[in-house]
């Protein structure tokens, strides 16, 4: 080609090479959306085979916000920073899902695993940092379940129902810990300490499998539930808590152990 040719054809392939990459990175997320907001479509999972001999399976969809923190006064615990979740689930099958919500905050780098906290105190302090107007009604993870999540349908604006989930450190001292808690308090590992951490969701999905215990209680048998799991880096050091702090690095569905208990025949029918 002439040079004048190269000229013009070079920035087109480039253009068009950032359009197929946007492309890709939109099919993970599950289409455009708020820059601030990630969208989780449903996925397939190797174990979704068992639902579907045994009943017919929905997911609903999921989107959220990167984890933030805020500093909140909570009665009987003084001023502690708050983890927490901003989400929204959809809901595309065809009648209305309740949606009783499990979220687990777990540390890769230390170990620790902690379960949402409803805390009016800081949900409070998330609405008017979060919906102000009080436009969006951002439920807890109890009122959430208090109605189904309505039926949306694809060719219209989706009907979302927003909802917040809530963490703080259990090892962090209370004002009220007596000399012996706060010295065992002292050794334990941080959720400021940690860098890497994943958020569980379970309650997106009727979808469950069951799996054999193990020894010494062979009979006994563990619910797995169809989970949505995201994964976090926080950038900088513990003292890093801006919202822009901990950043999104993958998701992907499993099933994961619940401690739901459910009565089944021995068939497994």
């Amino acid at each position: 080609l002439p040079m004048a040719g190269v000229r013009v054809l070079y920035p087109a392939l480039a253009l068009g090479i950032g359009l197929l990459g946007g492309l890709a990175a939109l099919a993970q997320t599950g289409g455009p959306s708020n820059p601030n907001e990630r969208h989780v479509v449903p996925g397939v999972n190797v174990q979704d085979d068992f639902v579907a001999r045994t009943g017919k399976l929905w997911v609903l969809d999921f989107k959220f916000k990167d984890p933030r923190t805020i500093t909140v006064n909570i009665p009987g615990k003084g001023s502690r920073v708050v983890w927490y979740l901003w989400y929204q689930v959809i809901n595309y099958s065809n009648e209305p899902r309740t949606f009783v919500p499990d979220f687990e905050l777990a540390t890769h780098d230390k170990g620790m695993q902690y379960a949402d906290q409803i805390l009016p105190s800081a949900m409070e302090a998330i609405r008017k940092v979060e919906d102000p107007t009080g436009f969006y009604k951002i439920k807890s993870s109890v009122t959430i379940a208090a109605e189904p999540i309505p039926v949306s349908s694809r060719k219209a604006d989706p009907r979302v129902v927003t909802g917040v989930a809530t963490w703080i450190d259990p090892n962090e001292i209370d004002a009220d810990d007596d000399a012996d808690t706060k010295a065992k308090k002292k050794e334990r590992a941080k959720l400021e300490d940690s860098n890497r951490y994943s958020i569980f969701v379970a309650g997106l999905s009727n979808g469950f499998t069951l799996t054999d215990d193990v020894p010494p209680d062979p009979k006994r048998q563990i619910v797995r539930r169809k989970t949505l799991q995201m994964s976090f880096q926080r950038m900088g050091d513990k003292f890093a808590t801006r919202a822009d702090s901990v950043r999104f690095q993958k998701s992907e569905w499993l099933y994961r152990a619940s401690k739901v208990k459910l009565d089944v025949p021995a068939s497994g029918k």
